[in-house]
């Protein structure tokens, strides 16, 4: 049985200028996790993370506090479907 899962989350507040990439791929690393990272124009930060689906659960529950430097306001993720080409964390 897979126990994998792919969420695909973006995040606003204070979350641009504090290193909040530079840590969410430090935790995906940590626990194992695939996908990326990236600033958008509006000020967000977008994650993409698959993995094992407890080990992406706690990166989302991490999203929700961030660095110290950050303030998250809101956290949205939804399921989608992963894609094979993710070989590491990156941040884009």
């Amino acid at each position: 049985m897979d126990n994998k899962t792919c969420k695909h989350c973006f995040i606003s507040g204070r979350v641009q200028g504090v290193a909040f990439r530079y840590y969410t791929r430090l935790q995906a690393q940590r626990l194992g996790i695939l996908g990326w990272a990236k600033n958008l124009a509006d000020g967000r930060v977008e994650v993409l993370a698959y993995g094992d689906s407890k080990a992406v659960e706690s990166l989302c529950t991490w999203l929700h506090e961030g660095p110290s430097l950050a303030y998250v306001a809101v956290v949205k993720c939804k399921t989608v479907a992963h894609s094979d080409s993710l070989s590491e964390f990156e941040i884009g």
